[in-house]
């Protein structure tokens, strides 16, 4: 099994990162911060402008860590990585594979995330029972379930991205609700980006790209394109396939963020309100965040599938692994994530 090494997150915006022999260094003002070993190190996510020294980028580049340079509001900006590894055999199996079976893994995605939506909301029901008989939760579930039924019968890639369209608009509708923590002032009406406007769609932006940039780089351990996916259409500078894979662990993130606001772990002071309406987690709420989500990836989970204890952060090798398998011909259908 992978081991699981650091993500090493920058989240101060005046921070440089610079090479010192076989240690990576942070410099702040010109002063070095700290300096950590590189083979501790698997993954590299910067919230600062001012980004890394060339030296650093060809060591890391050699050494096959991801650099991956996002805003401080969790906007995905750029990534920096090495020469692609991965076997040009398998890759080619893979766009032959899509072009194959591309409906019917768009169908089963798509049916996990539905399935995986509906278990989020009973997993409130069951903590909540005050809430076991609202209607509107009922009738979200109501509507999920039926859409996983109608994916079966979706003839084309646009008629499920339809269908997922509405099923999305009816868990986002009751998505408040599962908010159980009302004295935490922060509510959400409706799911928006691109600026996010409330604090929970800014803490949800936030996860959902930390967990799209992890499956795109187990995709590119698993020597899979992640750039070539078989839902998402293909955009230049996009990881279609992570962002494929992203769809039935979105959960996931989902009830990661509704820890965090229920627990009251992250307020409305964690964010700050731009004059144009925007809504983005400030450094303090970026640094709770980061620090959870680490403290998560280390805890064990039961996967579904291989029905054995791995660490939460290994779920993206997992099924990156498995679709590999899947597309080499060695299973006979790829295992969707599902939730219990």
């Amino acid at each position: 099994m992978r081991k699981l090494l650091n993500t090493l997150y920058i989240t101060n915006e005046d921070a440089y990162l610079t090479l010192d022999g076989e240690n990576l260094v942070c410099k702040i003002d010109g002063e070095s911060k700290f300096r950590i070993p590189f083979d501790n190190i698997e993954n590299i996510v910067c919230f600062n402008y001012l980004g890394c020294s060339p030296a650093l980028m060809g060591k890391c580049v050699g050494k096959c860590i991801p650099i991956n340079f996002v805003s401080p509001q969790g906007q995905f900006l750029a990534k920096v990585c090495g020469e692609t590894r991965g076997n040009v055999f398998l890759r080619v199996a893979q766009i032959d594979r899509f072009r194959e079976s591309g409906l019917v893994l768009s169908r089963n995605t798509m049916a996990a995330k539905f399935c995986n939506s509906v278990q989020t909301i009973k997993r409130t029901l069951h903590d909540t029972p005050s809430l076991r008989e609202d209607e509107a939760l009922t009738a979200a579930i109501d509507t999920l379930t039926e859409g996983t039924k109608t994916l079966m019968t979706a003839d084309n890639v646009e008629q499920i991205i339809g269908i997922e369209g509405n099923c999305a608009h009816s868990y986002f509708s009751v998505f408040d609700k599962l908010i159980t923590c009302r004295d935490a002032d922060i509510h959400f009406t409706y799911r928006n980006k691109r600026p996010p406007l409330d604090e929970v769609n800014a803490a949800l932006s936030f996860v959902y790209t930390l967990l799209t940039n992890e499956f795109a780089a187990a995709l590119e351990t698993v020597g899979l394109d992640s750039y070539i996916g078989f839902c998402h259409t293909l955009r230049s500078g996009r990881s279609s396939l992570a962002c494929d894979l992203v769809e039935e662990a979105r959960c996931l993130a989902d009830r990661f963020v509704l820890t965090l606001i229920n627990l009251r772990v992250i307020t409305a002071k964690d964010f700050d309100r731009q004059i144009s309406g925007a809504v983005w987690l400030n450094d303090d709420g970026r640094k709770k965040v980061l620090t959870k989500w680490q403290e998560k990836k280390r805890t064990d989970y039961l996967h579904p599938y291989l029905k054995q204890k791995i660490q939460f952060g290994l779920i993206p090798y997992v099924q990156s692994n498995l679709l590999a398998k899947y597309v080499r011909g060695d299973i006979p259908e790829y295992p969707c994530f599902l939730i219990k």
